[in-house]
């Protein structure tokens, strides 16, 4: 990442959880993030993933907290259902070349507006991990800041392996690049699921007014869906 003109390290940790939480009447996975700026955490989030039955993966909201020097600057949240926020997609289902740009959620109290078109089909990129073929690369931007675009390559059955950008706006050339996949053992698995606990608690106080309207989030295996 380049920031005032000097090259920053960034690392980034994205776990999927075996927990799962009500967003909008809508069972969700928690997935848990982690980012580091030169080995400083600047933020910790949970975000919430659905898929439809036509396989269109939908984010239902997010919450962020911010920080800087070790201490909580901010915490933009929005859940789907609350304060006129709404669901976005993702990940279409069949995206095709030439389509119109679709919303990634729309949370106006947090001014999340983020829009996303597909950028390239069927192509191939070689990260730290591995190559990948047949790579989906969705230009993703804020409709305010039309210089300022990121590139998400996404591999087939596994998401994202690289991220890239577009544009004139400087501040917006971060890359990154798939170095490991690891899958946790039950104890690891634990930790990171404490972890994102930990977060959530965090939540209900930093957000009552939001996140705490939702309902706690479950162990996928007690969760009960809704009849």
């Amino acid at each position: 990442m380049n920031a005032d003109d000097e090259r920053v390290p960034h690392r980034v940790i994205f776990t999927v959880t075996d927990l799962t939480k009500e967003i909008d009447g809508v069972r969700t996975v928690v997935l848990y993030d982690l980012d580091y700026t030169a080995g400083q955490l600047v933020e910790a989030e949970l975000a919430f993933f659905a898929q439809a039955d036509d396989r269109t993966v939908w984010l239902m909201g997010e919450y962020p907290e911010e920080y800087e020097d070790g201490e909580l600057v901010d915490a933009p949240t929005w859940i789907a259902g609350l304060q006129d926020a709404e669901a976005g997609i993702a990940m279409k289902a069949q995206p095709q070349l030439g389509g119109p740009s679709y919303s990634q959620g729309w949370g106006p109290a947090v001014d999340f507006t983020d829009r996303a078109r597909v950028f390239e089909i069927a192509s191939r990129t070689c990260v730290p991990a591995r190559c990948y073929d047949d790579v989906l690369v969705i230009d993703e931007f804020n409709p305010d800041e039309p210089d300022a675009h990121q590139l998400k390559y996404y591999a087939p059955g596994l998401g994202v392996v690289r991220v890239g950008w577009a544009g004139a706006l400087e501040e917006s050339q971060e890359t990154l690049e798939l170095v490991s996949i690891v899958q946790l053992s039950p104890d690891a698995l634990a930790e990171v699921r404490d972890a994102a606990l930990r977060l959530e608690a965090s939540a209900y106080e930093v957000s009552e007014d939001v996140y705490g309207r939702t309902p706690p989030a479950q162990l996928a295996s007690e969760a009960v869906e809704s009849p």
